[in-house]
């Protein structure tokens, strides 16, 4: 399905220099491509498409299955482009500048759209038509000026970095350069040191001192700031103009070195101005900042050391007056090496890795050389979180404006941006910060400024409200307060507010307080200095008064350890912990501007457990289509491509409807797979070997004789199907009750016969040795012989591999669906998000929206499972989907095209095993 744009509407490509390759004579309209190698048919008409999207700016969905060479397509398609742009303006520029240099009359007509109007309009016209041409003239010199000035800029970004790339000489001489000055400052150093041992200074008096870091600096707020503040103002001065660009986004820092890596291969590689972003917790080369683990730490110590860094001057100025203390800067924010590293981004396409070592060689920071590198670049490559979410956008010094965006894997989107803008907080970190923060309150009250201590005091009663909501009390211990009514409310955000009484506080002046004031920082310095009995300093008396706040915290730390032990964890398990324990107020900092979205676009969860400290409140956000609005009002065109977008009315509905986006502005692409139609073999089986009907509803799906006739079609399946088989449950919970069925029942036996069993594990740290094993297994049992004939991994939808990793060859000859996953209705998120789709959107063929939804989670799950077999040209596997639901329109229609086209429904099992035992024989005589 291709409705990009007609062919008779993009522009013709200039034939490109080096490897390119001719479009097909209808998918590309003549177009050629810049391409590595031969570029397949489907490859083709997905770049002219592409081409034909962006230069019409239009939001298109592109699906190309995983194995066509998505990653090229996009790189090469985008890239020449953006290529004829730079070109076309380029020639543009020429023709305005040597029409003003001629001085020829007629410019205001010649450089207009249209031509101009003619004299015998009538008298009513005559009378504007000198103030007409004049401000067009104006306007014409104003443009004229502009385009000098971008001449001037690019010739001298252009000279400098053809400077660089040649002179290697000045390489060098800038290394020695900083060599030299890194040795002077060590001299100095240790010159301070000697003279400071020297000078016999109190030792209670260096521990005062030692403490001024932890003090809150005096406050401005926005209204009271009158110039805009020096960190701003330094970093306006190294602004340079956006050239148009791409800004090309994926899930995972891996995913982003290998499409890095594709542009290193790719025709453009040698001449493309490209810089990758990432966080601070992947860029950040000071060994110091690094060791705080936790992104918010290190992004926290990493403001504040630019935050000293800043100060030094002012703290210089006051020296007279009195004893200026040390603050701690960064040795790798220096704005000359950030100004070199920046070029040497700019020179060569580097990823992450590379990135950070150079910036190691260079001692220079890659996470803001690589930000100043942003301006110039042609092709941006960053996270999803860092594209996503506005703030971080706009601290990166991300401009959108007229710019190109490409999200890729963009599968799961809607559920990026959700959880992106979705944030929890429990009793007990609740109860941790309030204790931490009045500790420190108390302890800094006589050095604290009236502005620092009217926030924190509203904070303080902000935490102390939110407990309250949950039932309990900031003065106990949270895990020793039993909550007197168990389960889970919804809120809108007004009526949460109201019930916390704190709807008369500007929660937005409070956020701003929390982002510039680096409060939760200071508290988690204060906290590493005095909240660890093992650490703190016993030898004066104020210390010891803090013994109390130690032992409290103690078992809030045990208490809350206890909860995260039986509660389920995510991925960042570790991260969550370390957050919780030694600075819960970050994450408080989250829920509090989550609590600024507009009242309609999300509910308050709240939660409430066994006890206070196991409760909790969740914002949940329901309109993910507000935070994607500014990406695509701003930008020229936006590309949503993945190797699975089916269904796509979720991303049409819930994303660019409810984001203002007008569905003629909307285009499909949907290619098929390079491989030819025999290497694969999709079957939707509605009955069992016993003629069972196959419909694993919550109803059915535990009766014996449903887990016997699953069995029993495994155990078949594994006489016929060589190398790797790999089953796919609905969830962990069922996987492992199937599991013990087969068990009882001696089916496991039979099944371990032919096939070793693997199980995926839950802990993702697991995962790696399962699948080498696995693999070890099937490569083992294809060179020996014998009864084995492979194994069979029992996975889980949703689970670690159902994506991002890859059954090729004979890892997946198989792939089985058991069932249909539809998502728990039961969950209250779930019910709140059916609720609000069926209040804010139109019933759909008949349906309504909260059935379509519910169907649609289901079957793109059931899509990224199924896809992870076929990964290249020559692969090939088949897919069994056992229930004859699968068979039903409504469901068939959001398969894949390319898997959709093949598929068979078969009613009885017979002729669906005929079927698989044919197709493996001869794929295995043909191997």
């Amino acid at each position: 399905m291709e409705s990009a744009a007609a062919p008779a509407e993009r522009p013709v490509c200039p034939q490109a220099a080096g490897g390119a390759a001719p479009g097909p004579g209808g998918g590309g309209g003549g177009r050629r491509f810049p391409f590595p190698y031969t570029p397949y048919l489907i490859q083709e008409r997905f770049m002219a498409a592409l081409y034909g999207a962006l230069e019409a700016g239009r939001v298109g969905i592109f699906e190309s299955p995983t194995g066509t060479g998505k990653s090229l397509s996009l790189i090469c398609g985008a890239l020449a482009w953006l290529r004829d742009f730079e070109e076309k303006k380029r020639q543009e520029e020429a023709r305005l500048l040597a029409l003003e240099e001629s001085g020829r009359e007629g410019t205001t007509q010649v450089a207009s759209a249209g031509p101009g109007r003619p004299e015998s309009e009538g008298a009513a016209a005559v009378e504007p038509d000198w103030v007409t041409a004049f401000v067009q003239k104006k306007e014409e010199r104003d443009m004229v000026d502009r385009l000098k000035e971008e001449q001037i800029r690019r010739k001298k970004r252009e000279d400098r970095l053809e400077k660089i790339r040649h002179n290697v000489q000045l390489k060098y001489a800038e290394k020695r350069k900083r060599s030299e000055e890194d040795e002077t400052k060590r001299l100095l150093q240790l010159s301070k040191e000697v003279l400071s041992e020297g000078a016999g200074v109190d030792a209670l008096d260096q521990l005062d001192h030692s403490e001024e870091e932890l003090i809150l600096a005096e406050y401005e707020s926005d209204e009271e700031k009158k110039v805009v503040s020096r960190l701003e103002e330094d970093d306006d001065d190294l602004e340079e103009e956006h050239v148009t660009k791409i800004y090309y986004c994926s899930r995972t820092h891996s995913q982003l070195s290998q499409f890095v890596r594709e542009v290193q291969k790719s025709p453009f590689g040698k001449d493309t101005r490209l810089v990758s972003l990432g966080s601070r917790q992947n860029l950040c080369v000071n060994e110091e900042v690094r060791r705080l683990g936790a992104l918010q730490l290190i992004n926290d110590r990493c403001m504040e050391m630019q935050k000293n860094k800043h100060e030094k001057k002012s703290d210089e100025e006051m020296e007279g007056k009195k004893r200026r203390v040390s603050r701690t800067v960064c040795p790798f924010y220096s704005y000359e090496q950030m100004q070199f590293l920046r070029d040497e981004v700019l020179v060569e396409v580097k990823d992450i890795e590379q990135l950070v070592a150079l910036g190691r060689e260079n001692k220079a920071c890659p996470y803001y050389g690589s930000r100043y590198a942003i301006p110039a670049a042609q092709l941006v490559v960053l996270p999803y979180q860092m594209l996503l979410h506005e703030p971080t956008r706009s601290a990166a010094g991300i401009k959108l404006k007229n710019q190109i965006v490409i999200i890729d894997e963009a599968h799961n989107l809607i559920d990026t941006i959700t959880c992106i803008h979705s944030v929890e907080v429990t009793g007990s970190q609740l109860c941790c910060a309030h204790s931490q923060l009045l500790q420190y309150m108390e302890r800094y009250r006589k050095r604290l400024k009236a502005k620092n201590l009217m926030y924190i005091k509203q904070i303080l009663y902000v935490l102390e409200r939110f407990v309250a909501v949950l039932g309990g009390n900031v003065n106990q211990n949270p895990s020793c307060q039993a909550v007197s009514q168990t389960g889970t409310v919804l809120k809108s955000i007004n009526d949460f507010l109201f019930q916390s009484q704190i709807d008369n506080i500007n929660l937005f002046k409070v956020q701003r307080y929390c982002e510039k004031s680096l409060i939760s920082r200071k508290l988690f310095g204060f906290m590493e200095r005095y909240g660890d009995p093992a650490t703190a300093v016993k030898t004066n008396k104020e210390n010891q008064k803090l013994a109390g706040l130690q032992n409290f915290l103690l078992t809030l730390q045990q208490a809350s350890d206890k909860e995260a032990g039986t509660l389920q964890s995510p991925p960042v398990e570790a991260e969550n912990n370390q957050l919780r324990t030694a600075s819960p107020l970050m994450q408080i900092e989250g829920f509090l501007s989550a609590l600024t979205n507009a009242n309609q676009d999300g509910r308050v969860i709240l939660n409430q457990q066994g006890t206070v400290g196991q409760s909790s409140l969740k914002f949940l956000l329901l309109n993910p289509a507000v935070h994607f609005a500014k990406v695509v009002e701003e930008c020229r065109a936006v590309i949503i491509a993945g190797g699975t977008m089916q269904p796509v009315a979720d991303f049409r509905e819930q994303l660019l409807s409810c984001a203002g986006v007008d569905p003629a502005r909307v285009v499909e692409f949907s290619c098929g797979h390079v491989i030819p139609p025999e290497n694969i073999l999709p079957i939707i089986l509605c009955s069992g070997p016993s003629n069972q009907q196959l419909e694993f509803t919550y109803q059915t799906r535990d009766l014996p004789q449903m887990m016997d006739e699953t069995g029993r079609i495994l155990c078949n399946l594994c006489n016929v199907v060589p190398g790797g088989v790999v089953c796919f449950f609905p969830s962990y919970e069922y996987e492992k009750q199937v599991y013990a069925h087969w068990e009882k029942t001696g089916l496991l036996t039979r099944l371990a016969t032919k096939k070793k069993i693997f199980q995926e594990p839950k802990k993702a740290n697991q995962v790696e040795q399962v699948l080498v094993e696995y693999a070890k297994c099937i490569k083992r049992c294809s060179q020996v012989g014998g009864p084995m004939t492979g194994a069979l991994l029992l996975s889980v939808v949703g689970g670690k591999m159902s994506e991002g990793i890859n059954f090729s060859d004979d890892l997946g000859r198989c792939v089985i669906m058991v069932g249909m996953p539809y998502p728990n209705i039961k969950s209250p998120e779930l019910q709140e998000k059916m609720t609000w789709l069926d209040k804010t959107m139109p019933r759909a063929a008949g349906q309504a929206p909260s059935r379509v939804l519910i169907e649609n989670l289901c079957m793109k799950a059931v899509n990224q499972s199924i896809g992870r077999a076929i990964r290249h040209q020559k692969d090939f596997a088949s897919i069994l989907l056992l229930d004859h639901r699968y068979a039903r329109p409504a469901v068939f229609n959001k398969l894949p095209q390319w898997i959709r086209e093949r598929t068979q429904v078969k009613p009885t099992f017979g002729s669906a095993f005929a079927e698989l035992r044919k197709f493996h024989r001869g794929k295995s005589d043909t191997l």
